[in-house]
């Protein structure tokens, strides 16, 4: 077939693939779950603001369009052809914490986990998609007690139970155009649920745009505490999966775990903490987003804890996902917060300062 016209021209999809590539490969279809290329890119296809463009269909996607996976993904993440990803879950090699006296809302980490032998979200099977609700289902009743909770299933909620989740802001919704086109909104609701334990500290959702997103939060900064029981929840999947399945995680050894999306390739691990920097905001949104750049940090504007926009709360995360480990990353996120923190104070002082000197 002839090559799709790609909307996204300054897509990492519009710059690798090419027609030469395209004739190789457009005829190809995966085995787990019938993916194409067509399907793969179809994004970059649609739409006009794409700046990856691609998704995986299933673990097969990336060995069987891997002349189109393997440049994007060293691009997009910097890594060399033979780069090799070493995952790093211990949690006692983090150093030192975030600063107990800087005003830190929240912390959150979350990553994604996929099953081997089941599809992933843009191409997974109507009853692959069942299958890893059912194994997740029935795993999360052998947590253990600080994370045991409830599974609940999108179709047929309960009324009240979906209000408190969107009370809690838990509930994922559909309607998100890029999820839509990529072919992961398919037979929504079903298949789809969250997890969460009593103390609404561990979370998981499954089939989103991966099959399982475990996340882990709490109030405060003890991004130590968080990274710890974020280990210990994706441990619980991982046993309890494989003991009632014999199945693993899908782990790839250049690209880490297998996500969806190939920005989330490697650790698929945003460690993020909301924090009120009020200094950087007089200073101005462009110099915090260079200062963070030059951390490995990624900013990003919040709606604040109540919803509304305080103006001066920021959602701080690792810019990385592949090419460092969890611990590396994690540390990076709590050190470089740390850093703003104590600049910011500078920035305080400075700014009050100039005006009293003007006034």
């Amino acid at each position: 077939s002839a090559i799709p016209e790609i909307k996204s021209t300054h897509s990492l999809v519009a710059k690798h693939v090419t027609k030469e590539k395209w004739d190789k490969l457009s005829g190809i279809v995966t085995k787990t779950s019938g993916f194409t290329l067509a399907k793969a890119i179809a994004c970059a296809v649609e739409f006009d603001n794409q700046h990856c463009g691609i998704y995986a269909g299933d673990f097969d996607s990336y060995r069987d369009f891997a002349d189109v996976f393997d440049p994007i993904i060293q691009e997009y993440h910097g890594i060399s052809a033979d780069a090799k990803h070493t995952s790093d879950m211990d949690s006692t090699k983090i150093t030192g914490n975030v600063n107990p006296n800087a005003p830190v809302h929240s912390t959150r980490i979350r990553v994604g986990r996929s099953i081997d032998g089941f599809g992933l979200s843009p191409g997974i099977t109507k009853e692959q998609r069942l299958g890893v609700e059912k194994l997740f289902s029935s795993a999360c009743k052998k947590f253990p007690a600080d994370l045991a909770g409830d599974y609940y299933p999108l179709t047929g909620m309960d009324e009240k139970v979906r209000q408190q989740l969107v009370d809690d802001h838990f509930l994922f919704m559909s309607g998100d155009p890029n999820l839509k086109v990529a072919g992961m909104e398919r037979d929504w609701p079903e298949g789809r649920g969250i997890f969460h334990n009593k103390e609404k500290s561990f979370l998981v959702w499954v089939n989103e745009e991966d099959q399982t997103r475990i996340i882990s939060m709490q109030k405060g900064g003890d991004v130590r505490e968080v990274f710890s029981r974020l280990a210990r929840g994706i441990e619980a999947v991982r046993q309890s999966v494989k003991s009632a399945s014999g199945k693993d995680f899908m782990l790839h050894e250049k690209y880490g775990y297998i996500h969806s999306c190939p920005t989330n390739l490697g650790t698929g691990m945003r460690a993020s903490v909301h924090v009120d920097l009020p200094g950087w905001t007089k200073e101005g949104l462009d110099k915090l987003q260079a200062r963070c750049e030059e951390l490995a940090l990624q900013p990003r504007g919040t709606r604040g804890e109540s919803g509304g926009q305080t103006g001066i709360t920021y959602d701080i995360s690792n810019k990385h996902r592949l090419g460092y480990s969890e611990v590396q990353l994690v540390q990076t996120m709590s050190d470089g917060v740390n850093k703003l923190y104590e600049e910011d104070l500078e920035l305080q002082k400075k700014q009050s300062e100039a005006e009293a000197a003007t006034a």
